[in-house]
């Protein structure tokens, strides 16, 4: 996990492509392709800033870059879409090819341990692209446990991976993101595995304060958790940064 030279490229759009009816693909490429890609290393969680104009100036935010081809010399991002407020939610759901995206990066802290027993996997939306990614390098004899939460049925996704996966969906139906205790209460209610786990809890900031917790109880050591608080509920992008500012340990990252 060595730090990245941190680098301003732009890319063009190639295709979009919806894979849920909240979550849109956006694969990139461009001339700019090869001074991105050599910093882009092997980490699953691999984020970029996106960066935005407004009025006042540039806006960034931050995104999972969870899909990297260097034959066809491409990435993938994928946006959430739920939301027409903000500018990168929106910006995807008119994104058509030959847009140009420009951001920097990259930035990254987790990829999964191959000596893990289990790997367990926590998180909503925001967190499935990163997810999607560790999924994708797990060895056939790997074993791992996630529980994702979507609004219902129509927003599962497949998640390829070759490893033995047990994949627990939970549904919002009629509630919003961030309202509901579906991933702490899953959690909780989980048969421990035997062994070492190797934990990433990525999501809404509420995580930090019940799931975080009660895996540091005993139950996986701080050098083998990610967690990390992508959003939170009732704040707009600066009052989120704000509240991340003054958090202990807003994030934690496994340590090597």
């Amino acid at each position: 996990m060595a730090k990245r030279q941190k680098v301003r490229v732009q890319l063009e759009v190639q295709r979009v492509e919806d894979i849920s009816p909240s979550l849109r693909r956006v694969v990139l490429s461009g001339e700019d392709f090869d001074t991105y890609a050599e910093q882009h290393g092997d980490d699953t969680d691999t984020y970029v800033k996106l960066i935005f104009q407004s009025d006042a100036g540039e806006v960034k935010r931050t995104y999972s870059v969870p899909f990297i081809d260097r034959e066809a010399r491409e990435i993938a991002i994928i946006f959430v879409t739920h939301a027409d407020e903000g500018f990168a939610g929106p910006w995807a759901c008119s994104a058509q090819p030959g847009d140009v995206l420009t951001f920097e990066g990259p930035g990254s802290g987790y990829r999964p341990d191959p000596t893990a027993d289990h790997h367990l996997f926590v998180g909503d939306e925001s967190a499935i692209p990163a997810i999607l990614a560790a999924l994708a390098v797990l060895s056939p004899d790997a074993r791992a446990t996630a529980f994702l939460e979507v609004d219902d049925r129509t927003h599962e996704i497949d998640l390829p991976t070759a490893a033995h996966v047990e994949v627990n969906w939970l549904h919002r139906d009629q509630m919003q993101p961030g309202e509901t205790d579906a991933l702490f209460d899953a959690v909780r209610s989980w048969e421990w595995p035997a062994g070492r786990v190797h934990a990433f809890v990525h999501g809404e900031s509420a995580l930090l304060k019940t799931v975080r917790p009660y895996l540091l109880d005993g139950r996986v050591a701080r050098s083998d958790i990610s967690v990390s608080a992508y959003w939170r509920r009732g704040v707009d992008e600066q009052g989120f940064r704000q509240w991340k500012s003054q958090q202990d340990e807003a994030v934690m990252r496994p340590e090597v």
